[in-house]
């Protein structure tokens, strides 16, 4: 799993040939497969299709690693690297199938994985001022290639206000809400926008999140949540029914977690289905 095999020639300070150990190609006695072994945590820019804009640059977090065999001692690190720093800024959910084969093949693994993770800006308007304000959310591509078999997920966390029905219903005035993520994870077979999956999510939520309110804004924010209660549970049945119903989508996973405001400990659901099993 060298470039130079055994080892590499350099030149010693007398004109000499040496050779360079290549250690990570040594054969191991202990018959040990790894199931990934790779590099995590590596920044890099990237740029994101966008719904409105056309594009979006962003900074990812990467997480690049490939299956290694019993028999080598170890997998090159720097050609992860390489790779990732081969594609400059042009990095892209078209060019992340071409960038994780590259991978596979050059560390001539039978499988690998790359996740992608990044912050991604939404511009939305008030509901009555209309003024519009950035609203972050933050993104993973998980790309796998499987026996020359590739499969892309897509996983976005929506944070959400969510209102609790058992709290209105026994108060004479209010009741608790509080934030929430909800995560969905989906596999597609067409071109599915982040935009998409955010705004499904969100029309299933008590009320959605602004970056910027006005008093008036506010005051709908309220009374929205109010007038639309939601357990955790009802928030991944109602998401749930909504990737049913969309075609686009295969297999999805939705999780939401409520931030219990009158606890301190929080509530949480997951719905998880493949769309093409039998």
């Amino acid at each position: 799993m060298s470039d130079c095999n055994a080892g590499c020639d350099v030149t010693g300070p007398g004109g000499e040939k040496e050779a360079i150990a290549d250690v990570q190609n040594y054969a191991d006695s202990r018959q040990i497969a790894i199931d990934k072994v790779g590099i995590k945590s590596i920044r890099h820019p990237v740029r994101v299709a966008d719904k409105s804009e056309g594009v979006q640059h962003t900074i990812a977090m990467f997480n690049m690693n490939v299956f290694l065999p019993h028999n080598f001692k170890g997998t090159h690190m720097s050609r992860f690297i390489e790779i990732l720093n081969s594609y400059e800024r042009e990095i892209s959910i078209e060019s992340f199938e071409a960038m994780l084969r590259e991978m596979v093949e050059r560390l001539e693994a039978e499988s690998g994985h790359v996740e992608m993770s990044f912050p991604y800006f939404i511009n939305k308007k008030a509901p009555v001022s209309g003024v519009q304000s950035l609203l972050d959310y933050d993104i993973t591509f998980i790309g796998e290639i499987v026996k020359g078999k590739y499969r892309l997920t897509m996983k976005v966390v929506v944070p959400v206000t969510s209102l609790c029905p058992c709290s209105k219903k026994i108060s004479d005035y209010g009741a608790h809400n509080q934030r929430s993520h909800v995560t969905v994870a989906v596999r597609t077979n067409e071109m599915v926008w982040i935009e998409d999956v955010v705004r499904l999510v969100e029309d299933q939520a008590s009320c959605e999140l602004y970056g910027l309110l006005k008093r008036p804004d506010e005051k709908y924010v309220t009374e929205r949540a109010y007038d639309n209660p939601k357990f955790v549970e009802d928030m991944v049945r109602d998401v749930a029914a909504a990737l049913n119903a969309d075609k686009r989508i295969d297999a999805y996973v939705v999780e939401a977690e409520n931030f219990e405001s009158i606890h301190n400990h929080s509530a949480y659901a997951l719905i998880e289905r493949d769309k093409t099993a039998n």
